[in-house]
């Protein structure tokens, strides 16, 4: 009977390894995928600029070194989400032949009483356009800060790759239009004094809740 009895829990013994086993699985798993949730995001960036996927337009340094005997129409669009800026571009549109290099101008006002800073993303349409949707030179390419009622007058540099005319799908085009929106950049938390203790002061970071 006893080593009945001893043959019974055996298997029983064994059940809190195989869950703590499981539990430890599971956690590894859903672990793993939030580090690949958050891989995905700088890898689908970089494969929208490499590819112009989704209208990513593609920066470059140096120039087109042809230029067809043919015209496009380049429409300027301009937006803000969240900055209190007056943001447009200096045209609405320009004709320019493929492969020349060309200048356009956007302005910003900031009508708030403080400074503020923003950053731009930008893409073009038709999406497919934007993997020759070349830049040379672009406000976009850094953050901005206004000062409470300043203006400043934002240039891009940029040509229409000449080989767009050898995609079929894109051949017969005759307008992209270029589009920015400004988003606010969020500022460094503030750092506040905590209190005095034996006649020091330490600083804390003031989004540090108490007691934790």
């Amino acid at each position: 009977m006893s080593d009945l009895a001893d043959g019974k829990q055996a298997p029983e013994a064994k059940k809190p390894r195989s869950n703590a086993m499981i539990a430890g699985m599971c956690v590894a798993f859903v672990g793993g995928m939030v580090g690949m949730a958050y891989a995905a995001v700088p890898l689908y960036d970089l494969f929208c600029k490499v590819t112009g996927y989704g209208g990513t337009t593609q920066r470059v340094e140096q120039y087109s070194d042809r230029v067809l005997d043919r015209e496009i129409t380049i429409r300027f669009d301009a937006n803000t989400a969240g900055v209190p800026w007056d943001f447009k571009p200096v045209a609405r549109e320009m004709k320019i032949k493929i492969g020349e290099t060309a200048q356009a101008q956007y302005k910003a006002t900031n009508r708030f009483d403080a400074p503020t800073s923003g950053r731009a993303t930008f893409n073009v349409t038709p999406e497919m356009a934007g993997a020759y949707f070349n830049k040379v030179e672009c406000f976009c390419f850094t953050d901005t800060t206004l000062e409470p009622g300043a203006s400043l007058d934002m240039p891009v540099v940029f040509y229409v790759d000449p080989d767009i005319v050898n995609v079929p799908e894109l051949k017969d085009i005759r307008t992209i239009t270029l589009s920015y929106t400004f988003f606010p950049l969020e500022r460094e938390k503030p750092v506040a004094a905590a209190p005095k203790v034996d006649g020091e002061t330490t600083t804390v970071n003031s989004d540090v809740k108490a007691g934790g």
